[in-house]
């Protein structure tokens, strides 16, 4: 009986290249990485390296130049509503209550509305938003946004989701609180999730491994698997061996 890994997401060889001002800019130089199904798989590198790119390419919203995108070892070249895929910025609709634009993937699939609403409802608690469904995003703190958005990506029912540096905006308070309520959503779904951060501790607490990116064009530098055992738990972040992984990963960073 076969033991091998089978890889929910698999990327070969990416390259993706710009004109930008008559100039060609390098984004991607071949960057390779794979995720396991129900693994938590964090992406780091330098501001500009191509994280962003990469996301974008992964859920089909661009084409690579040259390089294959896999799931399940099968090669996809059209993408699109394959993954779950939450930006940087929350995106909330401002016009449309909490409940209204958490259902926005089932609406776009042309699902039944009540039966998407019923199920928000029941994930609200669960999202830390419960009594908020008929509220408008302005009456939200910037965490509770961040919990709407992830909700809505979430409840578009893909196995596979890409966060892009969700956290990046937040205080280091509300941050290190969402870092562990996300750890727990996690854990319940075991979803298989990207996650780009420049953050080398949240990296370090969040991942099953992390892939360090080189600056512009980007390669992968380093694979680094984080062999904390689950569940995590903040006072970990306080013991020699999370020092040593955090040191590994700037270390990776630092490289020339």
């Amino acid at each position: 009986m076969s033991n091998a890994v089978t890889y929910r997401v698999e990327i070969r060889d990416v390259h993706k290249a710009y004109r930008v001002n008559g100039q060609r800019m390098e984004a991607l130089a071949g960057v390779s990485l794979r995720a396991a199904a129900g693994t938590f798989v964090t992406i780091i590198g330098p501001s500009g390296c191509g994280k962003s790119t990469l996301f974008s390419i992964i859920c089909g919203l661009q084409q690579p130049d040259r390089g294959e995108i896999y799931f399940d070892r099968v090669l996809v070249a059209e993408r699109t509503g394959m993954v779950g895929y939450m930006p940087q910025r929350d995106l909330l609709m401002p016009w449309r209550r909490v409940l209204d634009n958490v259902i926005l993937g089932p609406e776009v699939h042309g699902e039944d509305l009540d039966t998407a609403r019923s199920e928000a409802r029941e994930m609200l608690p669960l999202f830390g938003l419960e009594g908020f469904a008929n509220s408008y995003p302005a009456a939200l703190s910037g965490g509770m946004r961040q919990r709407a958005a992830l909700l809505r990506t979430f409840l578009c029912r893909k196995d596979v989701m890409l966060l892009d540096e969700p956290f990046g905006a937040l205080d280091a308070i509300t941050r290190n609180a969402l870092q562990e309520w996300l750890l727990q959503v996690w854990e319940r779904f075991r979803y298989t999730i990207l996650f780009v951060t420049h953050d080398v501790e949240e990296a370090a607490f969040l991942s099953d491994y992390v892939h360090v990116l080189t600056p512009r064009p980007a390669r992968v530098r380093a694979e680094m698997a984080i062999p904390l055992p689950r569940p995590r738990r903040r006072e970990m972040t306080l013991t020699p061996e999370f020092a040593a992984l955090k040191q590994r990963l700037l270390d990776a960073l630092a490289t020339d």
